[in-house]
């Protein structure tokens, strides 16, 4: 049934391996990012079977349905009013705010776990973490102070709001932090992860400061690409997912509506560029599902906009002559992939 995102299990799995061959061969630890894909078990399988180090999500829903051994990760700062659920669901999570460890370690010991955490430290990109120095050495010996949460280790975010390229310099500093934390405390950090598929590009030229021994990665998985630059990734696929969407209706019919324009269905004015007539061909996939800005037609095909259950493209100059019934393929972006595999209304199918 369409539309359908299509799975290709061989090629995820060979990204994952050659991914995590580079990673263990530096010393450095990986966290697979399942939030992409919603946890789908299938993949949650080859994560296993490939031995992951860890499992990580931002949503709780997820972690609760994932069948592993592997720790389980919260990458999303924990809620003070979802923090039993944290607990329950995740071995460890990402925090900055005491009053949620202090949350966590409550409902830890109410059901007699050790809760870990990792602190996060904001190096300049300004999405979570602690950004001045004295903020994390006071709430350091808070949490060691907490006997039901175990504090892991520390971790930074970087590209992911502020678009901050991580460096070997920036990164030193995370390194920095777990030294002077180490001596202040007398403690030792086992985690220090150095952020997520954007700092691929230095694991591969190995330039990832001695010390950072863990990455969170996703997209680099499941598309083949890192997320500093966009570039894709050497020996890896970049077509793990695609779309296929069913035409619905094909017509000629003007490239400009007639009448007077107004809002469309999402109180937006459209622009039309007139091109004289034009086959159009409605496929049954629309904005619920997905952002027709974020896929991308093997055929050569020009996506006109969307409306909430259709998706309008110009197959005027394609390459393959179509007819209603037939098939037409997408590549996909990280978004797309996350929406489509989001939305109830697409089917999922594994190759």
């Amino acid at each position: 049934m369409y539309p359908k995102i299509v799975i290709n299990k061989k090629k995820f799995r060979h990204n994952l391996k050659y991914l995590l061959d580079i990673s263990h061969n530096r010393g450095i630890s990986v966290m697979g990012v399942s939030k992409v894909f919603c946890a789908d078990q299938n993949l949650i399988d080859i994560l296993n079977e490939e031995n992951i180090d860890y499992i990580a999500d931002s949503r709780i829903v997820n972690l609760a349905s994932i069948l592993t051994d592997k720790p389980k990760v919260l990458l999303r700062l924990p809620s003070v009013s979802a923090a039993e659920e944290v607990i329950i669901n995740s071995d460890i999570s990402l925090n900055s705010e005491l009053l949620t460890i202090k949350e966590l370690n409550r409902f830890s010991k109410k059901h007699d776990l050790i809760h870990g955490i990792i602190l996060m430290i904001d190096l300049g990109d300004l999405r979570e973490g602690l950004f001045y120095d004295k903020d994390v050495f006071n709430i350091i010996k808070d949490i060691l102070s907490l006997k039901n949460i175990s504090l892991k280790g520390i971790g930074t975010n970087l590209t992911c709001y502020g678009g901050v390229i991580p460096t070997p310099e920036i990164l030193t500093k995370l390194v920095e932090y777990k030294t002077r934390i180490e001596t202040m405390f007398d403690i030792s950090l086992g985690i220090i992860s150095g952020g997520n598929s954007s700092s691929i590009e230095l694991l591969l030229d190995d330039k990832i400061p001695f010390g950072i021994n863990n990455l969170r990665l996703g997209e680099s998985i499941v598309l083949g690409r890192e997320t500093a630059y966009g570039s894709f990734i050497d020996n890896t696929y970049s077509d793990v997912f695609t779309l296929e969407a069913e035409i619905i209706e094909l017509k000629d019919k003007p490239s400009i509506p007639i009448g007077q324009v107004g809002m469309n269905a999402f109180g937006k004015v459209p622009e039309f560029k007139d091109k004289g007539n034009i086959l159009r061909a409605i496929l049954s996939v629309g904005k619920q599902d997905v952002d027709h800005n974020e896929i991308i037609p093997f055929d050569n095909i020009n996506i006109l906009g969307s409306s909430s259950d259709h998706i309008i493209v110009d197959v005027s100059n394609s390459e393959n002559l179509y007819e209603v019934g037939d098939i037409i393929k997408f590549r996909l972006t990280y978004a797309s992939i996350l929406s489509l595999m989001t939305s109830k209304y697409v089917s999922k199918h594994y190759e």
